[in-house]
């Protein structure tokens, strides 16, 4: 069954949008290093992207309420196209910088968290509610192939050709994603406040219009009083640390426990791609025979067994098939728990609840990357086997806080 042509078009969208995030991968550390031997500086490219991420999380949630969403998609393409086409120049000039790459990467850090959160808050305006599952698998997917089969490899060959030529690509599909976004219907607000009300919405007075710290305020609010949405954001913030425990220093590990040199570690992570392709074909039907609430407690666990495996293991392909089973889990949970808020959340609330879920999503990538880092310095398994605890810890949150009965209307095969 279609999805529909408004489905199609906001893939195509993401899929060249994501192509161009899986050539920076690659080509914007490797400009750093071409401008610099201090490895802090090449590091902090990575650390700038985050803290602007952060920063303007709440602010484009607000204005992802405020204005309409196909709109953003559009505008934050076509600028990051134009932002890149300026860093190209520059490079291909003489004229290139640490300052200048610097610059052009907190403005395309905010635009990436515009185009993104607006195509995941108008994703439910275009598809039926009982489509989200597969809709979202499909996104998923193609992100995958994306950023970590096609988009690497192809930002290293571009940018052994030339420095800027990467970034000329890079641009090039960002101003096209933003163009083929145009073709996105207009929906207006009216339409968007009366889809996919739930039980759990219903009734709610609709927020007025104030200052965007206010509204940010009173997203947050929203996702407090929730208790699905609130519990999701909880596991989603815990899941995030106990992510990047492991997988801050994952390299290392590979080197030290596994006895991998660079290229074996370039294939294990590709191999572990492979089980994030898994989960985005599987997940719909596996929360059609579960339920999202055992398919999420389910997926935690699996978590909690494959990282508590890779702690103990030395084997190189043992290694390979947990952590693909680990991409695995975490693929199925992404997508069961966006489509629970596409569908929970009113719509003229998606961006501003979303943007608070991750806000907590990202303080824990901080804190799970810096507590591995000291972990590591006791033994370099000790931040898997922290990893496996934290996702323990998220399988026991969704167990007592996460009811069946506030899931139910969202399982019936009708919803």
């Amino acid at each position: 069954m279609t999805l529909g042509r408004p489905f199609r078009i906001l893939w195509s969208a993401n899929a060249l949008s994501n192509l161009s995030d899986g050539l920076a991968f690659i080509s914007m550390p490797l400009l750093a290093a071409s401008m610099t031997d201090d490895p802090r500086w090449v590091a902090g490219l990575a650390t700038l992207y985050a803290v602007v991420r952060l920063v303007v999380a709440l602010p484009i949630g607000v204005y992802v309420d405020r204005v309409d969403r196909r709109t953003l998609i559009v505008g934050a393409n076509v600028l990051r196209g134009l932002a890149l086409l300026v860093l190209a120049l520059t490079i291909q000039f003489g004229a290139g910088s640490l300052l200048v790459l610097y610059a052009v990467m907190a403005v395309v850090a905010t635009l990436e968290s515009t185009a993104d959160s607006s195509a995941v808050a108008l994703l439910p305006s275009i598809v039926r509610r009982k489509e989200l599952d597969r809709a979202n698998s499909r996104v998923a997917a193609v992100q995958l192939v994306a950023d970590e089969f096609i988009g690497p490899p192809l930002g290293g060959m571009l940018f052994a050709l030339a420095a800027a030529a990467p970034l000329y690509a890079m641009g090039g599909l960002w101003a096209a994603a933003g163009l083929i976004a145009l073709a996105l219907p207009m929906i207006s607000r009216t339409q968007e406040s009366a889809e996919l009300v739930s039980d759990e919405t219903a009734g709610q007075e609709p927020v007025p219009r104030s200052s965007t710290y206010a509204e940010a305020i009173a997203g947050t609010q929203w996702l407090l009083r929730s208790p699905v949405i609130r519990n999701l954001a909880i596991i989603g913030g815990l899941a995030s640390a106990g992510y990047m425990l492991p997988f801050s220093v994952l390299v290392l590990f590979a080197g030290a426990q596994l006895g991998l040199d660079s290229t074996g570690y370039g294939v294990l992570l590709a191999v572990s791609a492979l089980g994030g392709l898994l989960g985005s074909a599987v997940t719909a039907r596996l929360r059609l025979w579960w339920g999202y609430r055992w398919t999420i407690i389910a997926s935690l666990l699996l978590a909690m067994v494959t990282l508590t495996g890779l702690s103990l293991t030395s084997h190189p392909y043992l290694a390979a098939v947990l952590l693909a089973l680990y991409i695995f889990h975490a693929v199925v949970w992404n997508i069961c728990s966006i489509s629970i808020r596409q569908q929970v959340v009113p719509s003229d609330m998606l961006g501003r609840v979303g943007a608070a879920s991750r806000v907590l999503g990202l303080l824990g990538l901080a804190v799970g990357s810096a507590l591995g880092g000291v972990l590591a310095t006791v033994h370099i398994a000790l931040p898997t086997a922290a990893g496996a605890a934290v996702f323990s810890l998220c399988a026991l949150i969704a167990l007592y806080s996460i009811g069946g009965g506030s899931l139910r209307h969202l399982d019936a095969p009708s919803a």
